[in-house]
């Protein structure tokens, strides 16, 4: 199962998913706003120290779909300049905003775009129960799940997180980053 985090790094939120993860020995994908990268370059070392990997979701968490060329071009590329240290190799467009140019620009970026099958939508500030049970709920072999880590109170998706790693833990679920 692939656990991804988007809109990160956050100082608070980063830190206690981190803590989450390590307590069940579970590895995910950091996908991280460049901006916030710049700002908080402890916070995404300890990421990649723990032994995560980083995916780019853009410099300012941009639309990706419609954007010029140009444009395109310096959010991916500003944030894939902070990235490259760190061997990244994946995109998640914010929000799935993609057009028909999105994956061959990537590409031309050396990246790779990957969206999500399932999330418990804790952006909408749902409840730790309710993300939870979805985490277990829709735990399958290779399923991407989306959760975040930044854009708002995580406090419900860290303790929901870490009630779903408890239970899928004893099932004989493994968590391994998706970009490697």
């Amino acid at each position: 199962m692939y656990l991804t985090f988007d809109d990160g790094p956050h100082p608070v939120y980063t830190p206690q998913m981190l803590d989450v993860l390590a307590r069940y020995g579970a590895r995910a994908t950091f996908f991280v706003v460049g901006s916030l990268v710049e700002a908080y370059p402890g916070t995404t070392q300890r990421i990649v120290d723990e032994g995560h990997t980083l995916g780019n979701h853009t410099w300012n968490h941009e639309a990706l779909g419609g954007l010029s060329r140009e444009e395109f071009d310096e959010t991916i590329g500003r944030t894939q300049a902070l990235l490259s240290r760190w061997g990244s190799t994946c995109l998640r467009p914010p929000y799935a905003s993609m057009d028909a140019s999105t994956r061959d620009w990537a590409a031309e970026h050396g990246l790779t775009v990957f969206t999500w099958d399932t999330s418990p939508k804790d952006w909408l500030q749902v409840s730790a129960q309710d993300i939870s049970q979805h985490i277990v709920d829709y735990a399958r072999d290779g399923v991407i799940m989306l959760l975040h880590d930044g854009g708002g109170d995580r406090s419900q998706t860290v303790v929901g997180l870490d009630s779903a790693l408890s239970q899928l833990s004893r099932r004989g679920y493994r968590f391994e980053p998706l970009c490697t």
